[in-house]
């Protein structure tokens, strides 16, 4: 797994400087057949990164902005960890209608996914109200009182439909905003799950009520924290997660 790899992408292909945002990978603007680009270097899978391939030219076929993996020259979407996708103009959301346009694409992710199947390795909520592990969640590590708060947190969601969820849409550095359009980038943290996790937005942009919102908003603290644990970001999240009684 090295940066060589690039030259699969044509013996012109370059990188141009770093990019900041990515925890799990190495992220370059790069230059591929004359056009700007972004490149990611981690360690996922074959198997991880064909899932996310396959979804991300799915949702670009049917009309999401969503940065698409550019094949090498024999057609090849990743190798040996190094994918390289189109690059997303535009800037992070900052207004309430801005975030509503940001609700509105993520409920058309989610009804375009319904029934699409989970991402290897990982597990949903619901799992783990039985199972301990899945990626980067790990709840043996955690201690026993905070397991049973984001369990008590997801078992009020299970049974719901599941569809793909991006897993980090609060981030307003994985939302790029233009006036005719919203990408969705840095699908890092997607698998299939209850989409509410999804709808916990700045402004309440989703528009879940009572306790629908509570609901999703504990849901979503739980899971962040158990994604994170043990940085100071997931004690601060489980803080929002309720004791069980």
């Amino acid at each position: 797994m090295a940066w060589d790899d690039l030259a699969q992408w044509g013996k012109d292909a370059r990188r141009i400087e770093p990019l900041t945002g990515g925890s799990s990978n190495d992220i370059w603007s790069v230059e591929v057949g004359g056009r700007r680009a972004v490149a990611r270097l981690g360690r996922r899978s074959d198997a991880d990164l064909a899932w996310e391939a396959e979804l991300l030219q799915y949702l670009d076929r049917n009309g999401l902005t969503v940065p698409v993996p550019i094949p090498t020259e024999d057609g090849r979407l990743f190798v040996d960890g190094l994918v390289v996708m189109e690059y997303m103009e535009g800037g992070p959301p900052q207004t309430e209608a801005d975030w509503r346009r940001v609700a509105d694409v993520l409920r058309r992710l989610h009804e375009l996914t319904q029934g699409w199947p989970q991402r290897p390795g990982w597990r949903s909520s619901a799992d783990l109200l039985q199972v301990e592990t899945g990626t980067r969640i790990d709840l043996a590590a955690m201690p026993s009182e905070a397991v049973a708060r984001c369990r008590a947190a997801w078992q009020r969601l299970s049974g719901r439909q599941t569809a793909v969820v991006h897993g980090n849409p609060t981030n307003p550095g994985n939302i790029r905003v233009t006036a005719d359009r919203i990408a969705l980038i840095d699908w890092d943290e997607a698998h299939v799950d209850v989409p509410d996790l999804d709808l916990v937005l700045p402004f309440n942009a989703a528009a879940l009520e009572g306790v629908a919102h509570d609901m999703a908003a504990q849901a979503s603290a739980a899971w962040e924290a158990a994604v994170c644990w043990k940085d100071d970001y997931a004690v601060s999240r489980l803080a929002e997660v309720r004791a069980v009684l």
